[in-house]
């Protein structure tokens, strides 16, 4: 093994995100406006408050407070929000951003993530992070993250599935609603893309599903083969 790291030749930093919409087949995440966003995402996530556990906001006891902390997020460019629409019911039921940007570093994460029990396990929700991973490789970041709180089971799963590896926790990393929050880490990087991306779009290919909705494949079969370490947590 040499001295140092290997060159990384003619990369050159990317850019921040700035497109207003990523289009799918089956997604389209759009711009985070509290306006047109607050009354459709917080009717689609009114209804069980646990989705809010592990996040440092939340539950929201009405539109107006979501709009008011929509307000805030909106403002901001770290944090990098989208409202995510299902395009087969025409609704947006949940966010996610990019965040904790390091362009000097070829790396992004992918957080704040909350959808709504209608959007989870849905092929949209599924294209809406394939989508932010693909501009993400695609303007030149050379790492895409996924962090979350250590117990967080099915974000642990949830992150493995999509091709991304667990890369080590981080004990006592953050205070949530005070109580502690080890944090455990997970990452694609830009070598990876390329297959799966391949494993996304086989995935997401309508031959895929059968007349109920139900696939043929599981995504996290395709994307296996990528895991550069397995997380140990059952």
């Amino acid at each position: 093994m040499g001295r140092f790291g290997e060159s990384v030749g003619l990369w050159r930093p990317p850019g921040r995100p700035g497109p207003l919409a990523l289009e799918g087949r089956y997604a389209r995440l759009e711009r985070l406006d509290p306006e047109r966003h607050a009354g459709e995402v917080h009717g689609a996530n009114a209804a069980d408050d646990a989705i809010w556990d592990y996040l440092p906001y939340g539950p929201f006891a009405s539109e107006a407070e979501w709009r008011a902390w929509a307000e805030g997020m909106a403002e901001r460019d770290d944090p990098f929000f989208y409202a995510i629409r299902d395009r087969s019911t025409g609704r947006a039921g949940g966010v996610a951003s990019f965040l904790r940007m390091a362009p000097e570093a070829g790396s992004i994460e992918v957080g704040h993530i909350c959808l709504s029990p209608a959007l989870q396990r849905t092929r949209a929700a599924t294209e809406a992070m394939f989508l932010m991973m693909g501009w993400a490789f695609g303007a030149g970041y050379r790492r895409f993250e996924w962090k979350c709180d250590a117990l967080n089971r099915p974000s642990r799963r949830a992150a493995e599935r999509l091709g991304l590896s667990y890369e080590g926790t981080f004990r006592q990393a953050a205070v949530v609603k005070g109580r502690n929050r080890d944090t455990a880490w997970f990452a694609a990087i830009d070598k990876e893309w390329p297959e799966l991306r391949s494993a996304f779009e086989a995935w997401l290919e309508p031959g895929n599903f059968d007349g109920e909705g139900r696939q043929m494949v599981a995504l996290g079969a395709l994307t296996a083969p990528v895991l550069a370490t397995r997380d140990p947590t059952p």
